[in-house]
């Protein structure tokens, strides 16, 4: 009697234990995801800073490509209303798209390109977008590997308990994966 009475506390210690260092691990993996996004946000928000002074550039040499312009200042302004990380990131990849028209717009002027200012701006840039694609494919690995905690059998028994959910990955959209188009009419 007694050797079962142990043989049960220590099952159950077990099964505690257990449980607590998987719903720690959840905390952990969380974490990391949330740090991972806003890495990348910091990110964002520099090239969010720096999209008007490269527009404002932009126009006074391209003031008939207002069309761009616009669409560069629409997805922006997108991105500073998301309300959710899903929308956030589509948001994003949005103004991916309309900045890649703005620099296929920039292409065709020669004056442009040679202007200071918009050399330094693309210098900035472009850094600024190796950094958001690291943290990118930094946030992506991360939220993998939460995913797979949330998915994979025993821990998705204490996700499903304590109401952890997949995340999502940053994906490009098909529109940023196609080829910008750039016409010049009169």
């Amino acid at each position: 009697m007694n050797i079962t009475l142990i043989i049960i506390i220590a099952v159950i210690l077990l099964l505690v234990i257990m449980i607590i260092t998987m719903y720690n691990g959840f905390v952990k993996a969380g974490n990391d995801c949330e740090e991972a996004f806003s890495t990348m946000d910091v990110y964002l928000k520099k090239r969010f800073d720096l999209i008007p002074n490269l527009v404002e550039t932009v126009k006074g040499y391209a003031a008939h490509e207002k069309e761009t312009l616009s669409a560069v200042v629409a997805a922006r302004s997108a991105v500073s209303s998301s309300s959710t990380t899903e929308e956030k990131l589509a948001n994003e990849n949005v103004l991916s798209g309309t900045l890649r028209s703005l620099f296929a717009v920039a292409e065709a002027y020669p004056d442009l390109k040679a202007n200071t200012n918009f050399q330094e701006l693309m210098a900035q840039l472009k850094k600024v977008e190796e950094d958001i694609a690291n943290s990118r494919k930094y946030y992506n690995a991360v939220v993998k590997k939460y995913n797979i905690k949330v998915q994979a059998f025993p821990t998705n028994i204490i996700a499903a308990m304590f109401h952890y959910e997949k995340k999502p990955m940053f994906e490009t959209d098909q529109t940023s994966r196609e080829n910008v188009k750039v016409s010049f009419g009169a």
